[in-house]
């Protein structure tokens, strides 16, 4: 009994000693942060669920307004949140290559093949595979397809208002943009024609929801893929489970071979993908005034527009199809529903911008194709401020590939900062776009701010929705293509409003590591007058 005690003391001091070493590297540096707890670190409020990740961030951003950079642990893991947005533009433009990757998500899993995920050269390599998908050309022939998926959403809503006794009726937006989205997806994607709004259970929609449905346990399990890799490692554990992969893969190849065989050519990234397999896609010059590119347009940079011979396996294709798809299904669908939200319970915004739109519409006889959304300035306007309020990530992350000297923590610091190999560095895109400094009265949807009178005073650093530099977003033409076209068809038709169960203001839930608002979203749908 008196060995097994001395070996349970033994035991502790051991573990004590380990995690005293593992967080005390801030604090011998002069690196503000908070107190981490044993084990969980600064994590304890998130997994918990006192708060979101989002209000995570922003709380350690508000707390130490003169440092240039904190510290902040993830479990067992350092990582430096940089403040200071000229470090920012440093690290993610001018120092690139100090930074090229984002923190490993397990070796050899499904999502490590993919574009977000690759590292170094191959990283490189894929980048300026798939770039020219993205091009404004290529996504003026997907509108058709996008508007064909809203024509059904709106048949199916006139249905329901039809059916329902007041004239109106209140749906849970995160659904119908998830079915929107998913059938967007589905068509610019897969070259498949699917109603989610009719055939609600159909089986892309479902596998759909499996693959991207991210409750409490699997945010856990993000954390631990993400901060002990190891461990991943070693249970060989993938968060795609075998039946999502196969089908995605079938899909994918079955997909390619029937084209092939039949010689079918449809303008969809099925069919891009099978160039770039080929080595057929050829790179556009983005010009200035590309008419795809709003205020929140990220440049494709010199990485992204070197030419390529090389040739990837079918595998590796797979897994870039499957990231479009997680991307168009819950990324963009989150998105729109912040945007119905915003509109919804500023109804201001959504007059003038209903306006917009019926001129537009009328304008044009009724027809609607790419040109109709490129050249609506309110429009941009909206969905710029969007994406300021409800950025589609909460921060972004980067590796260091060698040791990097961060300056001074603050003006008062006596010594430079070296940032060692290995360490992880996160840039919070949700607290830079809401820190009053760069946008007044930030918690205010206010289009305006990106007006032609206005929009000269925003600082472009601090406005990041799609990231910066060379590994920014590779589809923020498609999303705000999908975005404006959405938008301008329900508006087109429909007048929202909030009901009794919309959350207002507006409280992120705090069970989901995506943005959600408590109590769902739910909002009243009528027909335009």
């Amino acid at each position: 009994m008196i060995i097994l005690l001395i070996w349970v003391v033994v035991l502790i001091a051991v573990v004590v000693l380990y995690l005293k070493q593992v967080y005390s590297t801030f604090s011998r540096h002069g690196i503000k942060h908070f107190k981490p707890v044993p084990i969980l670190g600064n994590m304890g409020k998130v997994v918990f669920r006192q708060h979101h990740y989002a209000c995570d961030f922003i709380n350690l951003y508000n707390s130490f307004p003169e440092e240039r950079f904190v510290g902040r642990f993830e479990f067992l893991t350092e990582s430096v949140m940089i403040r200071d947005i000229e470090l920012v533009k440093k690290i993610t433009v001018k120092d690139f290559e100090h930074f090229l990757d984002h923190r490993t998500f397990g070796e050899n899993t499904f999502f490590a093949r993919t574009l977000f995920f690759l590292k170094g050269q191959e990283w490189k390599d894929m980048r300026s595979t798939l770039s020219p998908v993205f091009t404004s050309s290529k996504i003026r022939l997907m509108v058709p397809f996008m508007v064909e998926v809203g024509d059904q959403m709106i048949l199916s809503l006139k249905k329901k208002i039809k059916d329902s006794e007041g004239g109106y009726v209140d749906i849970e937006c995160k659904d119908l943009t998830t079915r929107y989205a998913n059938d967007v997806i589905a068509s610019c994607a897969f070259g498949l024609k699917v109603d989610s709004h009719t055939d609600e259970d159909n089986q892309f929609y479902a596998m759909g929801k499996t693959a991207t449905t991210f409750n409490f346990r699997q945010m856990l399990m993000f954390f631990l893929l993400i901060n002990a890799p190891q461990l991943v490692k070693f249970f060989k554990y993938d968060m795609i489970s075998e039946p999502i992969k196969k089908f995605f893969r079938s899909l994918v190849l079955d997909t390619m071979k029937d084209r092939d065989l039949h010689n079918v050519i449809r303008p969809d990234m099925i069919h891009l993908l099978m160039e770039a397999k080929k080595g057929q896609l050829s790179h556009e010059d983005v010009k200035p005034n590309d008419e795809a590119a709003g205020f929140a347009t990220v440049e494709e940079s010199a990485v992204g527009q070197k030419d390529l011979n090389r040739v990837w396996k079918d595998d590796d294709l797979v897994a870039q199809a499957f990231l479009f798809f997680v991307a168009g299904f819950e990324s963009i669908s989150s998105t729109m529903t912040f945007l119905l939200y915003e509109l919804a319970v500023n109804p201001e915004v959504q007059e003038r911008l209903a306006k917009e739109v019926r001129e537009y519409d009328n304008n044009n006889g009724g027809k609607f194709d790419f040109n109709s959304i490129q050249n609506m300035t309110y429009m941009d306007m909206v969905v710029s401020e969007l994406l300021r309020r409800w950025p589609p990530a909460v921060a972004m992350d980067r590796m260091c590939n060698k040791d990097y000297n961060m300056g001074k923590p603050n003006e008062k610091a006596e010594k430079d900062f070296i940032l060692r190999k290995g360490c992880g560095i996160q840039i919070p895109t949700f607290a830079f776009h809401h820190d009053p400094k760069f946008f007044p009265n930030p918690e205010k949807f206010d289009p305006e701010r990106f007006s032609e009178e206005n929009k000269h005073k925003i600082n472009p650093l601090a406005y990041m929705p799609f990231g910066f530099g060379p590994r920014n977003c590779i589809g923020s033409r498609f999303a705000l293509c999908e975005l404006k076209v959405m938008t301008y068809q329900i508006l087109r038709h429909m007048e929202l409003s909030p009901c009794e169960r919309t959350c207002i203001p507006a409280q992120l839930a705090t069970d989901n590591l995506n943005l959600r608002l408590k109590g769902g979203h739910w909002l009243r749908f009528r027909l335009r007058m």
